[in-house]
């Protein structure tokens, strides 16, 4: 399951949690790397992974930081994490909705175009079921199953279980996560509510400590 993170395009700013404290950082100077590792071992030899980072500090404990993974790093290269990082930053800067050239679209046609073709794993099954029945009806029964039908068909078979297992624990994790995150973040998700940024808030907390602050004496 993905790890708590949220990206708020409507206050420009990114939000995590770890060990139920909030770290946050502002998108514009967010402080980003990506970087590329080698392991090796006497049974798997040379593999390559690739991580991406940001960093993120905890809200009003600005000295408390952590180097934040936008994901896993196994299996990736440093080209595909570079990808991932433009994907975020064309989510942030020009919105979550693009053509079919990759240019920014107001309509979101074009992902769910996508996203019908693509389908869920729970649904690998149905479709080629409906695909092979369809192939029946129109050859008269005959030559109507190919090799790619019957892999589909068997592999559907197969992995119903982990698909459908999975897509239960994603929506489950979607309808509690909102629950899960502080008022102070979810309001900031609403469309009339606060446009400042927890960095504003700590910056403003901490003008009002040193003008509450006592001055020593020379």
């Amino acid at each position: 399951m993905p790890p708590p993170i949220l990206f708020n395009r409507r206050t420009r700013e990114v939000y995590f949690q770890h060990d139920e404290e909030l770290f946050h950082t502002p998108w514009d100077g967010i402080a980003a790397v990506a970087y590329q590792f080698q392991m090796v071992g006497p049974y798997t030899g040379d593999m390559r992974h690739a991580s991406l980072e940001i960093l993120v500090q905890c809200f009003c404990h600005p000295e408390k930081q952590l180097m934040l993974s936008l994901g896993l790093p196994m299996g990736k290269s440093l080209e595909l994490q570079e990808s991932s990082w433009e994907y975020l930053r064309a989510y942030m800067n020009n919105g979550p909705w693009f053509d079919e050239y990759g240019r920014h679209s107001e309509s979101d046609a074009f992902i769910k175009s996508q996203l019908e073709i693509s389908g869920s794993g729970t649904k690998l099954f149905k479709n080629t079921w409906e695909r092979i029945f369809t192939e029946y009806k129109r050859n008269d029964g005959k030559n109507f199953l190919d090799f790619a039908d019957f892999y589909l068909l068997i592999m559907g078979i197969l992995f119903s279980p982990m698909n459908t297992i999975q897509e239960f624990t994603y929506s489950v994790a979607k309808r509690r996560s909102r629950k899960l995150w502080p008022k102070l973040v979810m309001e900031r998700l609403e469309p009339n509510g606060p446009t400042t940024r927890l960095i504003d808030i700590e910056q403003k907390k901490n003008l009002e400590q040193q003008r509450q602050s006592p001055e020593k004496p020379d």
